[in-house]
């Protein structure tokens, strides 16, 4: 079975900010049934580089993505998110099983 991947790295303006937008992403699973899995972890290395906070979500599909996008839960979480961000990084990749040749 083919899965979309949804990956988000968040830079937050002010970092103590980072372990309650955990906390809210977390409470999302088992809300918005398009979501097939949630993982959300913390920066520990704190390097010039790094985010944050990394969420990575997988669903069944670019319909599946959209709806857990447009999930009034999700875009209740996200006014309170999104002035709290510097930054974001989106990656979303299918993966799964390859066709035989």
């Amino acid at each position: 079975m083919v899965v979309l991947t949804h990956v988000v790295v968040m830079k937050f303006t002010d970092p103590a900010d980072a372990p309650k937008a955990k906390e809210l992403l977390e409470g999302l699973a088992g809300v918005v049934p398009q979501v097939r899995s949630l993982l959300v972890g913390l920066d520990t290395v704190h390097s010039d580089v790094s985010g944050d906070l990394c969420l990575i979500t997988t669903h069944d599909d670019a319909a599946g993505l959209l709806g857990y996008q447009s999930h009034e839960a999700h875009l209740e979480l996200a006014r309170w998110l999104r002035p709290r961000l510097a930054a974001r990084t989106v990656v979303d990749y299918l993966s799964g099983p390859s066709p035989q040749a």
